[in-house]
């Protein structure tokens, strides 16, 4: 009889043993969900905050290519201007330099004979005494 009650203790503490692990594994496995959860919650937290940082540099990058092209145009166009300037500047002082040659040629053509230069430096003295 001892055996037995013996053995039905040691039956009943090793039942008893078995849902107490039993309860602990349903208390580890509830506590690993949790962990997970709150991991994945972090994750996604982490993701979004990821997402704005990425956002917010490719509009960041966005913005100062926009304003450096502005830059570049802007600077493309003062120097068109600014070789505009110089060209017309250029082709007034040539315009010039072949007038003053076309001039000097008529000049030589127009003071080559004596009889020319004495009615052209007269007609230039009634012009000057006119105006």
């Amino acid at each position: 009889m001892n055996a037995l009650n013996e053995r039905e203790k040691t039956i009943d503490n090793a039942l008893h043993s078995a849902d107490k692990a039993r309860q602990e594994m349903a208390a580890l496995q509830f506590s690993n969900e949790q962990l997970l959860r709150d991991a994945k919650d972090e994750r996604d937290a982490l993701m979004r905050d990821a997402r704005k940082v990425r956002d917010s540099i490719i509009e960041e990058a966005r913005l100062k290519a926009s304003q450096e092209g502005q830059r570049m145009i802007e600077n493309a166009r003062e120097s068109i201007q600014n070789e505009k300037m110089a060209a017309i500047t250029e082709l007034k002082n040539q315009v010039a330099d072949l007038s003053i040659e076309i001039a000097e040629k008529l000049l030589q053509q127009e003071l080559s004979e004596p009889n020319k230069q004495k009615s052209t430096i007269e007609k230039w003295l009634k012009d000057v005494k006119i105006n």
